[in-house]
């Protein structure tokens, strides 16, 4: 089992909608990034000061940052001292797929600890006031899986809906994508709920879906997810796929009427050129739209993990990357 885990061109809606994938040679290729652009599994936001601040699989949760999307520069780990509880989950012990988010004047971090090819995992989460490198405090455990799960804890988002209820999608391989409700006031899950959904899943052949993200947009939920085989360098064949439900707890659908949890799917990003296996996606808002914010390998120096961003548009009620 795996787990895996800018200036960009402002076109037309006409010409957007032209770029809706049909062949891998319509996917775009990532907007420049320069600097330290080796990366796993990127979530990034925009600070109260306008810098950009980014956290990726790795260490004690690897940062970088910028000033304008473009150049990024290495920090610190978010952990200068890494949490005794993730020994239980990882002999590292390091962290993957972390989450960020902004509520109620303070940033999130849902984040993985996990045996590589295990679903012995756990969900951790911790909090800050600058959302910088060193400031975290750590909240412990959300929620786990164990060698008798049918699911892996693993790849968390956090999704607030229009009426302030708190999601929290993961997963990865088993029986797939899952959902929880969490209590704002804990970060963890809510007492009144302790339901675990199902989101998407592929019952036939591979199990290989993991990294949910979720937003809604234009009165539809949309899931993000990382299809297939991830982290094997220039042989991975990770790609993202989307659905999209008139409810945050599902069913979600492809463009073709497919369930997400029928092995459904609508790409966004493939495999196109010397970039492969673009995955372990997050959304980001920014000033001037959607970003999809991701790692790919790079076929021209020897499969090294990369970041790539690109600007989405929803202009055919599906997300294009561009």
């Amino acid at each position: 089992m795996s787990r895996k885990r800018i200036a960009l061109l402002a076109l037309p809606a006409a010409a957007l909608l032209a770029l809706v994938p049909t062949t891998a040679s319509a996917y775009p290729g990532p907007g420049r990034v320069t600097g330290s652009v080796v990366t796993h599994d990127p979530t990034m936001i925009r600070t109260s000061s306008g810098q950009y601040q980014l956290y990726a699989t790795g260490g004690g949760i690897s940062s970088k940052t910028s000033s304008d999307r473009t150049a990024f520069a290495a920090g610190a780990d978010a952990f200068g001292s890494r949490p005794g509880w993730w020994s239980r989950y990882s002999s590292v012990p390091e962290a993957w797929a972390p989450d960020i988010s902004y509520h109620g004047g303070k940033y999130l971090m849902y984040y993985s600890v996990s045996k590589f090819g295990s679903n012995t995992s756990a969900i951790g989460l911790a909090g800050s006031t600058t959302g910088q490198p060193g400031s975290w405090s750590d909240y412990g455990v959300v929620y786990t899986s164990g060698s008798s799960s049918d699911y892996n804890a693993i790849d968390p988002n956090l999704f607030v809906d229009d009426d302030g209820k708190w999601w929290l999608s993961f997963g990865s391989w088993w029986t797939g994508i899952k959902m929880i409700r969490i209590d704002p006031s804990t970060g963890k899950q809510l007492a009144s709920d302790t339901a675990r959904r199902s989101l998407a899943s592929r019952p036939s052949g591979t199990k290989a879906v993991e990294a949910p993200y979720i937003v809604k947009r234009n009165g539809y939920y949309y899931l993000f997810a990382s299809y297939d085989t991830c982290c094997a360098g220039t042989s991975s064949t990770y790609k993202v796929k989307v659905g999209r439900a008139t409810s945050v707890t599902g069913p979600y659908y492809d463009r073709n009427g497919v369930s997400m949890m029928n092995n459904g799917g609508t790409p966004v990003l493939e495999s196109h050129g010397s970039v492969i296996g673009p995955g372990g996606q997050s959304i980001m808002n920014d000033v001037d739209g959607d970003l999809i914010v991701y790692h790919y390998y790079d076929g021209n120096d020897n499969g090294t993990p990369k970041l790539g961003i690109n600007l989405l548009n929803w202009s055919s009620g599906w997300p294009v990357a561009y």
